[in-house]
């Protein structure tokens, strides 16, 4: 069995996706348009070239979104994708990347747990926490 999150987007699911590729040092494995998908036709046009699905490998871990259908994206709510780092620059340089024209919630800081703790929703919608925790 495995887990991971999936994250909707209101159609800029594509950008998103370059950004955390570019920013976690992952690799974009697998990704579709609906205009690629049988059925294509119904779709109105400007859905064409919207992700249907897309696949982020990062280390061992897999980040998953897509574009939700016509009238169906609901603003994310509830929860949060957390990453979880060994070196405080690195933190710094993902928290930076991540929060670039987003809302900074708790800025990374030092606490009494972690090097590096914070909180922040990025520019399509995706709320993050990061921790980079003191070593044992």
């Amino acid at each position: 069995m495995g887990l991971n999150a999936y994250l909707s987007f209101n159609g800029q699911c594509d950008a998103a996706f370059k950004l955390y590729e570019k920013c976690l040092g992952g690799k974009i494995t697998f990704q579709t348009t609906y205009g690629e998908a049988p059925g294509h036709e119904q779709m109105p046009p400007e859905w064409r070239n919207r992700v249907m699905h897309v696949t982020l490998k990062v280390g061992d871990d897999t980040l998953q979104g897509a574009d939700a259908p016509p009238n169906q994206y609901s603003k994310p709510q509830g929860f949060c994708v957390a990453l979880h780092l060994k070196d405080a620059a690195e933190a710094d340089r993902i928290f930076k990347t991540l929060g670039e024209n987003g809302t900074v919630q708790m800025p990374l800081q030092e606490t009494s747990w972690a090097k590096r703790f914070g909180m922040l929703i990025d520019p399509f919608g995706t709320p993050w926490i990061l921790n980079c925790e003191n070593a044992a």
